[in-house]
């Protein structure tokens, strides 16, 4: 394997993300032909079939993956020396590639607004997407540093803390409960839940503050995989909700949605900025995470004890 290069682990990739061969040559710019020579020497060579070939196209064996994970590696490691080359010139640019889950959609542009006034030559790309899909790409290598609220435990990663992340429970401003002072749990859990989608940090946070009542997350209410969605429904009257109060901070001010005043809440969690451990920290990746935990916290709404409406500051 010393005489692996660049361009076969290249060749792995385009076939693992694509999964046919002419896909994959027509991104490289090669033909089918040359193409498959390619991965049947590189097989060869490795004496491991790298591939299962199979009517709905390339599959990679668990060897096809390894290639595929040291693929990746090796382009962050690429991307890492062209960035530290820069900075060793003295050029304040470089790339990052920033994954956030969707409840900091709420801040994450003004914290890139900010960071941008500070170096404005980095270029920044930016990924929202649910807990499970930015950990996907955290593993894959497709994104650099990960914003979370809680970091992913099944492989390494380097995790630092910025600031606090309340979690509320939220009514129409109607609601019975409203104006009701320290709210019981085994109260609030009578309610009609609007709840996010399994393995969602906000639904495993709500699953354990409750598991000392007699009941049941998925008999209390209704499953919905979006914040937004989410709050039009408590708006609507459908239900009540546990939510981040980064994402209620406009509703609560036009008088749209209140905070329930629920005993041991808000619930103090946590962000995190997260990136593997296994790889190495390009100048971007360095300037990014020193302004989180220099400047991250102020970004951030501030909650309150949570009722009635100037639950903000």
């Amino acid at each position: 394997m010393r005489n692996l290069t660049i361009r076969q682990l290249r060749t792995v990739e385009a076939v693992c993300r694509l999964g046919k061969i002419n896909l994959a040559a027509e991104a490289l710019g090669l033909t089918g032909p040359a193409l498959t020579l390619q991965i049947q020497q590189l097989e060869r060579d490795a004496d491991v079939p790298l591939f299962d070939r199979t009517r709905g196209g390339m599959v990679p064996t668990a060897y096809g993956l390894a290639f595929l994970e040291a693929a990746r590696a090796v382009e962050d490691s690429l991307a890492t020396l062209e960035d530290s080359i820069g900075a060793i010139k003295g050029l304040r640019t470089g790339r990052l590639r920033l994954g956030v889950v969707s409840t900091g959609k709420y801040f994450a542009p003004q914290l890139i607004a900010a960071f941008r006034d500070q170096v404005p030559d980095i270029e920044i790309n930016l990924f929202i997407g649910n807990r499970a899909e930015i950990i996907a790409k955290l593993r894959d290598h497709e994104i650099d540093v990960a914003l979370m609220g809680r970091p992913p435990r099944d492989f390494e990663v380097r995790a630092q803390v910025f600031g606090d992340h309340p979690l509320v429970f939220i009514a129409p401003t109607g609601h019975p409960l409203a104006g009701v002072l320290e709210i019981s749990r085994e109260r609030i859990a009578q309610e009609k839940f609007l709840v996010r989608e399994r393995g969602s940090g906000t639904r495993i946070s709500l699953e354990i503050f409750l598991s000392d009542t007699p009941h049941k997350l998925e008999e209390l209410g209704t499953e919905i995989a979006s914040n937004e969605t989410i709050k039009q429904a408590v708006i609507a009257g459908l239900g009540i909700a546990f939510i981040s109060a980064h994402t209620i901070e406009q509703e609560v001010k036009l008088g749209r949605l209140i905070i329930l005043d629920v005993v041991d809440t808000p619930i103090r969690r946590q962000w995190f900025t997260v990136s593997r451990l296994d790889r190495a920290t390009t100048p971007a990746m360095q300037a990014f995470e020193r302004f989180l935990l220099a400047s991250g916290a102020r970004y951030l709404p501030v909650v309150s004890k949570p009722y009635p409406a100037n639950a903000f500051g």
